[in-house]
């Protein structure tokens, strides 16, 4: 017999209206009150009967007994629990309630650590926030860096300085060069004609200038000669005129000792002259420095240069780049044939952009670090800023006043200059990346150089070499050419 029907018979037994189950249950579902059926409620009725009302007894017992097991059933309530407080897994209730304190207990405890953590994980984020500010204000605000640098060095391009075909080629890329080596050797057969040639012509400037020194001798020998002619026909004249008025000579004889008294004043004064001009070319002057010695050594210095010339050789210390030539091969004046790069002075060109510039100054150090050395950090220092941007510098600079105008943030060339031993330690290359770390700390430093260079950026004395040769081997010849031109005395002759 289901609930509802026991409902309905209770309340006819008791003289009530039977109400339904499912309506009921709504009802306190409604008002909250979940105690079970057949329970007492707070007036001391019970919830399904009325006090007044008994049921009748029945002889035989039975329907008593039915009807308790149908209450027995209604009074289970939704959750599984029946009247005695267990419920359907054999769980005391005490037991329950035991678990549930324990639990409220325990709450306050895993709340308190959960806050400590969540405190603990806030107090490091603060920590870590703080320390980065502070490295920012400290640190990275003192420092500029950029990636955008590379290695530069100079890049010694050598060529030939006459024309020739090339017989040897003495260097290959990579390989170490000493200032003075041969690189390349041309065929020599022309600047050693050219060179005899010069030779010829400096001897014969030697001897032509002496020779240019004994006429003016000569000529001023000659003027006492005709002086002494002057004067005899001078004293001739005078003897004669005047025998002319007691009529002792005739007027023609006169008149002829006049006339070669004249020419030999004549012949007196182009001696005089000549004289002076055959010193006009040799006063003043001696052998090695006469002009014409001059002229004709330059040309054999020239010519002995150029023959020099036929060896190739290299100014400066470094390593060998760039060949471009072979054997055999016809070469002009000024052609490329190899670049030799001095790995020993080199330095690193960082472009900053525009708005990292405010802070550099001349003369702060820097740390450097490349990809080829990862784990080294080279040093060095600002030795300038360069005079304008890349952009104004290339070959086709922009024009912004055209209109097609768009902000670009440009980037200035700093020059740095690297220790040169960490440079030895850990030779570079001219071209490779690096990291560039400016330590701008010390900001009273210059923007701009203002101190002019004292002594030259680079140097060579090869070619003063091949100079100093020239003039022994000149020297030499004049020697070998100059005779002597000491008059010599006349022997007696015997017997006279």
């Amino acid at each position: 017999m289901t609930i509802e029907n026991d409902d309905q018979r209770e309340g006819a037994e008791g003289g009530l209206t039977p109400q339904p189950y499912k309506y009921r249950y709504k009802y306190l579902h409604k008002y909250g009150d979940e105690s079970p059926r057949g329970e007492r409620d707070d007036d001391g009725r019970h919830d399904g009967d009325d006090d007044e009302k008994k049921p009748q007894d029945k002889p035989d017992g039975k329907d008593d007994e039915k009807k308790d097991a149908d209450k027995k059933d209604g009074d289970k309530d939704r959750d599984g629990k029946d009247k005695d407080g267990k419920d359907k897994d054999g769980k005391d209730k005490d037991d329950k309630d035991k678990d549930d304190k324990d639990k409220k207990d325990e709450d306050p405890k895993a709340k308190r650590k959960k806050v400590i953590i969540l405190s603990i994980i806030a107090a490091v984020f603060i920590l870590a926030g703080l320390a980065w500010l502070l490295l920012y204000i400290f640190v990275l605000s003192q420092r500029e860096t950029t990636d955008d640098a590379y290695v530069k060095g100079d890049m010694v391009t050598i060529s030939s300085r006459i024309a020739g075909t090339v017989v040897e080629v003495g260097v290959e890329e990579t390989e170490r060069v000493h200032q003075g080596q041969v690189l390349i050797r041309l065929d020599p057969v022309d600047a050693k004609v050219a060179l005899m040639n010069a030779e010829g012509q400096l001897a014969q400037a030697v001897r032509e200038a002496q020779a240019r020194m004994q006429q003016a001798n000569q000529a001023d020998a000659a003027i006492p000669q005709r002086r002494a002619q002057y004067e005899q026909a001078r004293d001739d004249y005078n003897r004669r005129h005047p025998l002319l008025e007691r009529r002792a000579v005739s007027a023609e004889e006169v008149d002829t000792g006049k006339r070669q008294m004249q020419q030999a004043k004549a012949a007196l004064d182009a001696a005089e002259r000549e004289a002076a001009a055959a010193h006009a070319q040799v006063d003043g002057t001696t052998i090695e420095n006469y002009p014409a010695v001059i002229q004709a050594r330059s040309q054999f210095r020239n010519a002995w240069v150029n023959n020099g010339r036929n060896a190739i050789v290299s100014p400066i210390e470094g390593y060998a780049a760039r060949r471009q030539v072979q054997v055999g091969q016809r070469i002009q004046p000024g052609q490329d044939l190899l670049t030799v790069v001095p790995l020993a002075d080199l330095w690193v060109d960082a472009n900053f952009k525009e708005t990292q510039l405010e802070h550099i100054r001349i003369g702060q150090p820097v740390k450097l670090t490349t990809d080829m050395y990862s784990d080294v950090e080279y040093h060095g220092k600002v030795v300038g800023l360069n005079a304008g941007t890349g952009s104004a510098f290339s070959l086709l600079p922009a024009e912004n006043a055209t209109g097609n105008w768009i902000k670009v943030v440009q980037r200035l060339p700093v020059r740095v200059a690297i220790d040169a031993e960490d440079l030895r330690k850990h030779p570079l290359r001219i071209g490779l990346s690096t990291d560039v770390n400016v330590d701008t700390h010390d900001r009273d430093g210059r923007v701009l150089s203002d101190t002019i260079r004292s002594k030259p950026l680079a140097s060579t004395n090869v070619y003063e070499e091949e100079m100093g040769e020239a003039d022994q081997r000149a020297e030499q010849i004049i020697r070998e050419n100059t005779v002597d031109t000491t008059p010599k005395p006349v022997p007696a002759k015997r017997g006279g």
